[in-house]
């Protein structure tokens, strides 16, 4: 199994200057090369503090540059946002500035915050066929001249310009949960990015479940990859991780909150919520973070992957985003680089 660094600028305080995110980020990303790590992932979001980039591909090809080994993903471009022409071309210029070492998650996105800003009336339903739409028309762009009539584009006879530098384009990896979305990537040739977020490892077996069987029903299909996304961090102590599990507590609730949008935001920030408001969303106690996360000094970390490994996956993301600062998240990632990376050698 592989490993991985899932990564974006965040902020709760107004007074943090974003460049400070931007070189922080940079830092982070160049750690995990120097680890051996696989890719870094860095997705796409709009308006919000919570987690900041507006195109993943502006800061990965910062990091192409200060990099030489690292694959550099988007983890994931929001499918409804781009128009097909326009995605094909600009992940090809991303995969000429990296020299060829681009992977291009895609997603239906999450937030109805995001839906109303950019495409106003847009839900998942919509958003979820949009992205089945344009992971094709992309690929047949990449191959050559290609003429679209769809539901949502239609455009005469063209191809991507550039073309990009991997044979047949980057690897696609599409954001999978329901049994539909692992049965189109498979059928399409595409990589699957699964996060069971703060359900436990009952959702990691399950979303495993899907994609096997995804496979079995596509035999004329070669297996393609599956990554599992999961917060992670690496504790020096019991008191330790219970901080890290009532910090996570407080950012899955803002999570929550921020998916339902029904909050003000302020500047791109939402406030933090009030003890009333995180008692009201009990999946998200820190007992059940503590349970549901991979959170434990390295020992039970390794225990908690090698099980993972053990159910097939290609591929563990770190997700280090969780509102706790940069000096922790380093902190973490050096003790996963000296104590846990080393077991999977």
């Amino acid at each position: 199994m592989k490993f991985s660094l899932f990564v974006h600028m965040e902020r709760a305080d107004p007074a943090i200057p974003h460049a400070r995110l931007f070189a922080e980020l940079e830092e982070l990303a160049l750690t995990a090369e120097g680890a051996g790590f696989e890719t870094v992932w860095i997705g796409e979001h709009h308006a919000m503090d919570f987690t900041i980039a507006p195109n993943p591909f502006i800061q990965l090809a910062h990091l192409a540059a200060k990099t030489s080994t690292l694959r550099l993903g988007t983890g994931n471009i929001i499918a409804p946002f781009w128009h097909p022409i326009r995605l094909a071309g600009e992940a090809a210029m991303m995969d000429i500035a990296c020299e060829g070492r681009l992977d291009l998650g895609v997603a239906r996105g999450a937030y109805s915050f995001e839906y109303e800003r950019l495409l106003p009336g847009l839900d998942a339903m919509g958003a979820g066929l949009r992205m089945r739409e344009l992971v094709p028309a992309m690929q047949k762009l990449w191959a050559g001249d290609y003429a679209h009539k769809g539901q949502f584009w239609s455009f005469p006879t063209s191809t991507a310009s550039p073309k990009p530098v991997q044979a047949g384009g980057p690897p696609i990896w599409i954001a999978a949960r329901d049994p539909n979305s692992h049965a189109f990537a498979v059928a399409n040739g595409c990589n699957v990015q699964v996060t069971p977020l703060a359900s436990g490892d009952g959702e990691v077996a399950t979303l495993m479940e899907r994609f096997n069987t995804a496979v079995a029903d596509h035999p004329d299909v070669p297996r393609p990859q599956i990554m599992l996304l999961q917060h992670c961090f690496v504790t020096g102590s019991p008191t330790e991780t219970d901080q890290f599990a009532e910090d996570l507590s407080a950012w899955y609730g803002l999570f929550g909150a921020w998916f339902a949008n029904k909050r003000p935001i302020h500047q791109a920030i939402m406030a933090p919520l009030s003890p009333e408001e995180r008692a009201a969303s009990p999946q998200y106690a820190p007992d059940v973070i503590r349970r549901n996360l991979v959170i434990g000094e390295p020992d039970e970390v390794i225990a908690r992957l090698k099980g993972y490994e053990a159910l097939g996956f290609d591929q563990f993301a770190l997700w280090i985003d969780a509102g706790i600062g940069h000096a922790r998240k380093a902190k973490s990632l050096d003790r996963f680089i000296r104590h846990v990376l080393p077991a999977f050698a």
